[in-house]
């Protein structure tokens, strides 16, 4: 164990390490003479791997997180600089990634999102799955792998460590069934609204769902939208369009067709917050709008949570109904906000939308530069989404909860 003190923890911008551990005399250090990076220390070397995704924000952060807590568990764990580990040591983190303790050194307060800058920042929220421990070491080998290919490090110790992964059942379904989804939809209908903060975090669930599985996002795509996104424009009969503008993986952007359901859910959600009906081209309101504070965006972390939530009472309020119940709940444990998006899709394949119209609204392939001429295919493509792809609170709230809409 280090001496370092425990509030010296900090992350990778602000970090002060000490000379004795900064990795200078690091003993998986490479020739210095051999480097192709000007980085004398581990902890410059691991920011000059992260330069190289300054420009894909989802990745730099994700990225930066796992080298940082990696970096972070060296130093004060074991007393020792990264560019001193061994392969004995990641098998050690790699177990101490599903139980991070001391609970207090690692882990925010009640698993709470701080700022970076916050005193009360933490590298951990919580204990990390097997799926995101997994994730979190194949981050690492290739950072790993790129400091020796740098030059400043003799060899990757993280390559001989076995990253068992999950065996993936076939057809094993990632998307929710009907039963589920009509649960679901069911249980937000009808969120108790009789305080404030009930009223603030029933109308952010109902429009939670109802963004997620009418648009198809990806959370990371959410979580740094803005009401501005959303535009109309006219078609060529002078018929109103509502559209949605999207910066998927890649920075790649495309526009997903709006539903006047999802318009008036829109509306619904604005007008319940202050805010007025309908977005205007500047408008600079998050497309999710916090509980309270200021009106920045939430984290991909806060809206992961927020649709976990909502799944937890989901399953708990299909639990009250008896044991028999206990293996639909169950299905919910394991659902996470990416189940949305599958679920979205599924509904549209299974609803007559064609796929390539479904291929286009998900951004699974590039928007080639002549699309801008193709607005009859547009129109076609808004045409299906918009007619055969609902949401249907009406028939939710009606419903209660017995599964059948």
């Amino acid at each position: 164990m280090s001496d370092i003190p425990v509030a010296r923890l900090a992350p990778v911008e602000t970090l002060s390490v000490p000379r004795q551990l900064d990795g200078r005399e690091g003993t998986n250090r490479a020739d210095p003479s051999c480097a192709q990076i000007a980085a004398a220390n581990d902890l410059d070397a691991v920011r000059a791997w992260l330069t190289n995704f300054v420009d894909k924000k989802t990745t730099f952060e994700n990225y930066r997180k796992e080298g940082e807590r990696l970096l972070l568990w060296a130093l004060v764990e074991l007393g020792k600089p990264l560019s001193s580990l061994t392969h004995e040591d990641l098998l050690r983190y790699r177990a101490f990634l599903l139980n991070p303790q001391p609970v207090e050194r690692w882990i925010s307060a009640t698993g709470g999102k701080f700022s970076r800058t916050d005193s009360r920042w933490r590298p951990f929220n919580g204990p990390l799955s097997a799926a995101s421990q997994r994730q979190a070491m194949v981050v690492l080998n290739a950072m790993f792998t790129w400091l020796v290919s740098a030059g400043y490090l003799k060899g990757n110790p993280i390559a001989l460590v076995r990253n068992r992964s999950k065996p993936v059942k076939r057809n094993e379904p990632r998307h929710l069934s009907s039963a589920l989804w009509n649960e679901v939809t069911a249980f937000v209908a009808n969120l108790p609204r009789e305080t404030a903060r009930e009223k603030a975090l029933a109308d952010r669930s109902r429009w939670l769902v109802t963004l997620f599985y009418l648009q198809g996002l990806r959370v990371s795509e959410v979580a740094g939208g803005r009401m501005a996104q959303f535009f109309r424009r006219l078609t060529d009969g002078g018929k109103e369009q509502w559209w949605l503008e999207v910066t998927g993986k890649g920075d790649k952007i495309r526009i997903v067709p709006v539903s006047q359901e999802l318009v008036s859910e829109l509306t619904r959600y604005r007008e319940a917050a202050g805010l007025p009906a309908r977005p205007s081209p500047d408008d600079q309101a998050p497309l999710v709008l916090p509980l309270a504070g200021t009106t920045r965006n939430l984290s991909r972390s806060a809206l992961h949570d927020a649709i976990k939530s909502v799944f937890r009472g989901t399953a708990a309020w299909i639990r009250m109904r008896g044991p028999e119940q206990h293996a639909l709940a169950a299905e919910l444990d394991r659902a996470s906000a990416h189940w949305l998006r599958h679920t979205a899709g599924t509904r549209m394949a299974d609803g007559g939308v064609d796929l390539r119209a479904i291929r286009d609204n998900f951004g699974h392939s590039s928007i080639n530069t002549t699309s801008i001429y193709l607005h009859a295919e547009d129109d076609e493509r808004h045409r299906q989404t918009v007619e055969k792809h609902r949401i249907g609170w009406a028939a939710a709230e009606a419903g209660g909860g017995n599964g059948s809409n």
